[in-house]
């Protein structure tokens, strides 16, 4: 049964606005000139200020003869150029000199070969079938980016059957498989790495000692290579240390990517960092700036503005067509002192975040040593701010600051707290640095156990634990002692 009843409820809503702030503080100044743009094209009210005041600045020519006295500029807008746009036929605003059954192809940018490509051009040279050949290529089309055959061939027989209507079998793909494997670079089409490895062996000379005990090492000997057990291999092998390290170099020459290292034209991304704060120091003093170097100052269109005064001075004698122009008109004004004021609260946002950092880091903004980088979290700065914790985490995200000892991204400030013996409270980037130091200077034939480094830590007056350190090298992306040993 049908009910009907009246029930209040509370709900946070944000306006069109608070959400364009919050688009926009999530984008790095690298970004923001191009939203800026995309902006001015959607909405010709917006304006650059720089762009307009060199052409209100230039001279104007006036011709004052009685012919030309009262006319106006024909670049200026009027309500006229928005009204009876709907009633011009299409076929005048289109020019098409095709059939609409003809297909459109574009022509491609040829900028080079790709990975798959490059394959593809050798596997037309080889001496092969045409079912083989098929098969081949389906099995390039299934290479991932280092170059591996990840899948096993039964999977890839069943996507066959199912894709192409091809029926196929392990054996015949593995026989397809060994003919695309003779491919350059060499290790190209393996299933791991094992065999990427061995298939490398076959461009070295088997006439020297170290290739040969290499292979033995990687055929015979491949998770005791993997883990590092080098006492064990010399013992199976009866090898000397100098004898092992020469087998060694030769493993470390090989490509553990063959795919991976060929250039690839249309994935080729250059990462620039254009920092979105300056921040200089002279004579003791702070200077910080936002980097507005390329983005536009914004202003509303005079033109438009006057269209809707001369309005209002006529509003009694408009027609419908001219109210609707006019509605148009203001919802497009409307909309442009949003985005002004947007990008307006986004600076004040971004400069007092800032601001907030560097008065919590100023120590370590005056010299750029880590040792005076003080613990800080998102809280921090919220307090200080009156921010939201998750506004200050989009001012952090992806924006730079540039100092007078280098580019910094503004998340690399926020760390946890450690305590030290005295009481005194550092920060973990300050411990991360020590461990990569004592990883760095050490004895790789006698690495340093996290036992060790525990104790190096407690005798530099961190106390810190055992699984602790361990935790900070896995964030470090260092490798446990037994996998660092070198000969």
């Amino acid at each position: 049964m049908l009910k009907q009843k009246l029930q209040q409820s509370l709900l946070q809503k944000l306006s069109p606005q608070q959400i364009q702030i919050i688009k926009l503080l999530e984008i790095p100044t690298m970004m923001l000139e191009q939203r800026i743009k995309k902006e001015m094209e959607e909405n010709p009210v917006l304006e650059d200020v720089d762009e307009n005041r060199i052409e209100d600045d230039a001279p104007q020519e006036t011709d004052l003869t009685d012919d030309n006295a009262g006319s106006t500029n024909d670049d200026e807008f009027s309500l006229s150029d928005y009204l009876n746009d709907e009633d011009i036929p299409s076929y005048k605003l289109n020019i098409s000199n095709r059939s609409k059954d003809e297909k459109h192809e574009d022509i491609p940018f040829s900028v080079g070969s790709t990975f798959h490509e490059h394959l593809k051009a050798q596997l037309g040279l080889l001496k092969i079938d045409e079912r083989q050949r098929m098969l081949a290529d389906y099995l390039i089309g299934n290479l991932d980016e280092d170059g591996y055959l990840r899948r096993p061939l039964d999977a890839v027989a069943d996507d066959m059957a199912f894709s192409v209507g091809i029926e196929t079998n392990e054996e015949e793909l593995e026989l397809a498989l060994k003919r695309l494997q003779e491919l350059d670079p060499a290790g190209i089409a393996a299933r791991d790495l094992r065999e990427c490895l061995l298939l490398q062996f076959r461009d070295k000379s088997a006439s020297n000692p170290a290739v040969d005990t290499a292979r033995k090492i990687i055929r015979h000997h491949f998770d005791e290579f993997t883990k590092k057990h080098y006492d064990r291999i010399k013992g199976r092998l009866n090898l000397s240390d100098s004898q092992l390290k020469e087998a060694l170099d030769v493993v470390l020459t090989m490509n553990p990517k063959p795919g991976g290292g060929f250039h690839d034209p249309y994935n080729h991304t250059a990462h620039q960092i254009i920092p979105d704060f300056l921040l200089e120091y002279e004579d003791g003093q702070f200077q910080l700036s936002l980097n507005s170097r390329n983005v536009p100052e914004l202003r509303i269109s005079r033109e438009y503005s006057d269209m809707l005064e001369s309005y209002a001075a006529n509003r009694e004698n408009s027609s419908k067509q001219e109210k609707e122009a006019v509605a148009f008109v203001k919802q497009k004004i409307d909309s442009a002192r949003w985005f002004i004021d947007a990008l307006k609260q986004r600076q004040n946002t971004l400069m007092s975040t800032m601001q907030a950092i560097l008065d919590y880091q100023k120590e370590f903004f005056r010299e750029g040593d880590l040792s005076k980088l003080r613990p800080m979290i998102l809280k921090d700065i919220s307090e200080a701010t009156g921010f939201d914790i998750s506004t200050v985490s989009r001012v952090a995200n992806s924006k730079y600051i540039q100092t007078h000892f280098g580019i910094y991204p503004l998340k690399s400030f926020f760390s946890e707290g450690v305590q030290t013996e005295t009481g005194e409270e550092v920060s973990t980037r300050e411990i991360k640095r020590i461990l990569q130091e004592c990883v760095g200077g050490e004895d790789k034939l006698h690495p340093l156990t996290d036992e060790r480094l525990m104790e190096i830590l407690k005798e530099r007056g961190y106390p810190i634990a055992r699984r602790t350190v361990a935790k900070y090298r896995e964030q470090l992306g260092i490798a446990v002692a037994r996998l660092r040993k070198e000969l």
